[in-house]
């Protein structure tokens, strides 16, 4: 395979790979501003938030999502790429997409941006942007910048699937569609599991610097208003733990909090 082929492979995964990790990670994290944690040599600041900050105590209220972040290494050598990330969330907060429109990752494969857009559009649930970083021996790291959206590829027997359409153009082009599963689970404080497998790419050799991303969606359903995000805030917190797998060997394990505010 040719460099800049698999430059253009590797890339655009190792944007969506890192981009979701870190997003949940940012889903979490500490309620006053950005929060940097470090494992090994690997550093992760990131900042997000559920809004509004306030929810009923005993029903589910529409809510919104949004996450930013930048990844770096403390030697400032090439970030790893990311392997496998397994995510809990809190049972206060919970994702439905009854009756919204669905779309395949067929639809999304090879398909820049706008093409995406136009095949997928009544689909899209999120948006936002990313900027890899690709770096092949004896070669100067390439920047890859990236508009992310997040497609509802609908639910069954429970199981969400959302599709991510990243294209990355100048100075690499590239499309690549990653899947991500969300279902119900009752193991204590937790009521969801996110699960995805990364592929390993070129030997890994890309992954994401920057990214923001952006989820609040409402329709009409059966005559009623429908949230994507919805929460509820029975005891002032929000509560997720994050599990992130590297290239390099590096496992990142962490629960991490949000405040609410009770009301009614």
């Amino acid at each position: 395979m040719d460099m800049s082929r698999r430059a253009r492979r590797l890339s655009a995964a190792g944007a969506v790979a890192v981009l979701l990790v870190a997003a949940s990670i940012a889903a979490a994290a500490s309620n006053e501003g950005p929060v940097t944690v470090t494992v090994g040599n690997l550093e992760v600041t990131a900042n997000g938030d559920i809004t509004p900050k306030a929810f009923p105590k005993t029903r589910f209220a529409p809510a919104g999502f949004w996450a930013e972040g930048k990844i770096a290494t403390l030697d400032g050598t090439h970030i790893p790429a990311a392997r496998t990330f397994v995510i809990k969330g809190d049972k206060n907060v919970a994702l439905t997409v009854k009756g919204y429109p669905t779309c395949s990752a067929s639809k999304l494969q090879s398909r820049d941006t706008k093409a995406a857009e136009k095949a997928c559009g009544p689909a899209i649930v999120g948006e936002g942007q990313a900027t890899a970083e690709v770096a092949f021996p004896e070669q100067k790291p390439i920047l890859a910048k990236s508009k992310i959206l997040a497609v509802n590829g609908g639910e069954k027997a429970g199981v969400v699937t959302l599709y991510v359409h990243a294209f990355l153009s100048a100075p690499v082009t590239a499309a690549i569609v990653t899947v991500v599963k969300i279902k119900k689970v009752h193991d204590g404080r937790y009521g969801t599991l996110s699960t995805s497998t990364i592929p390993k790419i070129a030997g890994g050799s890309g992954s994401v610097k920057s990214f923001t991303l952006k989820l609040s969606k409402k329709w009409s359903y059966k005559g009623q208003t429908v949230s994507l995000i919805s929460a509820k805030c029975s005891d002032g917190r929000l509560q997720a733990n994050v599990q992130a797998n590297f290239a390099d060997g590096t496992q990142a394990n962490a629960t991490v909090l949000r405040t609410c505010t009770p009301k009614g």
